[in-house]
């Protein structure tokens, strides 16, 4: 399932958020990513309807099988290339924000062949 690279942050700071803490709601989402708690609410909206999250009757938001794979899948690429840029002598902010631009426009294939080689290297 492909979707657009705002969706991919949102799943990426619901999982983020779940490592953090147990219940994760909206306004927890808005706060981190700095959106509006109505766009954070469309958001979710939209997520339910693809099955990628779940909301209990607390309003506490949990990803199903499908939005962790997903959220997974961008938090590793984030991480990974990040890790790289970091080797590579830059500093961990900017490899931060380089990574998150970057891992939105990276194809499975060149994603998969970073990861190879940089798991091969770190041996």
């Amino acid at each position: 399932m492909k979707i657009q690279e705002s969706a991919e942050n949102y799943l990426e700071t619901i999982l983020v958020l779940h490592k953090k803490m147990t219940n994760v709601r909206s306004i927890d989402i808005a706060n981190e990513m700095g959106f509006s708690k109505p766009s954070v609410s469309e958001q979710m909206k939209k997520f339910r309807e693809n099955e990628l999250i779940q909301v209990d009757g607390n309003g506490y938001i949990t990803l199903t099988e499908k939005g962790v794979e997903l959220a997974e899948k961008v938090y590793e690429r984030h991480e990974m290339v990040a890790q790289l840029l970091m080797d590579l002598g830059v500093d961990q902010e900017t490899a931060y924000q380089d990574s998150c631009r970057i891992e939105h426009v990276l194809s499975d294939v060149t994603f998969d062949c970073i990861k190879k080689y940089y798991l091969s290297i770190k041996k």
